[in-house]
């Protein structure tokens, strides 16, 4: 079982939860980037990068016998904040039409760089399918 909370009084989070409880078997997603499944950039926009990545994330749930209901963290390691908050708008486009509204706790982290010159940005990912 998975169950969103948030603490009482707490105004209820946009896009993401405060807490999540699940029950189950975890699965765990490496940092996946914005590149193909031939390790190949398809394009440098840090909103295109984004939906390749979720993409990846969902193949890579798929292979576990999990959904993207069933992410509880993800993590968010982006090369320039700022790249992040002017492109937040087509990020949460492509976000929900590959994971739907599925809101799991979330963390977003600016770092000095990733390993892939070209990456804009690195998610990984917990779920837990329940049972």
């Amino acid at each position: 079982m998975i169950k969103s909370h948030n603490p009482e009084g707490w105004k209820r989070p946009k896009g993401y939860s405060n807490v999540i409880s699940a029950t189950g078997v975890m699965v765990f997603v490496a940092g996946q980037i914005g590149w193909n499944a031939n390790e190949e950039f398809e394009s440098d926009d840090f909103a295109d990068q984004t939906r390749q990545a979720l993409s990846n994330i969902k193949a890579c749930l798929e292979t576990a016998g999990a959904e993207p209901s069933h992410i509880v963290r993800m993590t968010w390691y982006v090369i320039d904040k700022q790249e992040y908050v002017t492109n937040q708008d087509k990020v949460g486009v492509a976000y929900r039409d590959v994971l739907g509204k599925n809101f799991s706790c979330m963390s977003l982290v600016q770092v000095a760089g990733l390993v892939e010159p070209r990456a804009r940005l690195e998610i990984e990912v917990t779920a837990v399918i329940p049972g």
